[in-house]
This record gives structure tokens, sequence and C-alpha cells, in this order.
């Protein structure tokens, strides 16, 4: 089993700047993919970025330009740099691993942008 810890999230004003971290419990399968997804009240949750071991990355068409995920392999960690964030970037967003078959979530770190 892996648990994914979650933080960096909070309060920001619009145009500002928040970086997210998500460091998994245990070392995981060399072969894999760590992400995030965001889940606004009442909405579906979404996939936000993504990156895999080999280096591809998928992003949202609404955070293009803006975010930007990365990952430290040696510590098990992704991270999500977000600029120029929106209102309507406000949501618990949750760290997502897919590794060996199996995938894991993490709690989940609200970030909130006002206008």
């Amino acid at each position: 089993q892996v648990q994914l810890v979650e933080s960096g999230g909070g309060l920001v004003q619009a145009g500002g700047s928040l970086r997210l971290s998500c460091a998994a419990s245990r070392r995981i399968f060399r072969i894999n993919t760590m992400g995030w997804y965001r889940q606004a009240p009442g909405n579906q949750r979404e996939l936000v970025a993504t990156l895999n071991t080999y280096g591809s990355t998928n992003y949202a068409d609404s955070v293009k330009g803006r975010f930007t995920i990365s990952r430290d392999n040696a510590k098990n960690t992704v991270y999500l740099q977000m600029n120029s964030l929106k209102p309507e970037d406000t949501a618990a967003y949750y760290c997502n691993l897919l590794t060996g078959g199996s995938q894991y979530w993490g709690q989940g770190t609200q970030v909130t942008v006002s206008s």
C-alpha cells in the first residue's frame, strides 16, 4: 500500500502562485504516472496534469501555460507549480499515482483563489 501526502494548498489572490507537493510514503515501482486532479463543489473530479517516468506530460487545456508539473524520483515526490491563478482554479486538489496496475489517491488539499 502506498500513501500519498499532499501539502501546499491555501488561500491566494487572483494572479498569485502556489506550489503543491505530493510525497509517496515508500519507494514506488519505477514505471509509473503521477499527477494532479481537482474537484470543485458540485463538479466532477477532473484531470489537471500528469507526468510519467518517461517525462511525458499531459495538461488540461484550462491550465496550459500557467501550471507546471514536475517530479523528484529520488524523493518519490511530484510537484505542481501554479501561476497566474484564477478564481475558477478554486478546488480541492488531489494527488494521483498509477503504478503496477494499482491506483492511489491523496487526501486532497484545498486551493482557494479570491478575486
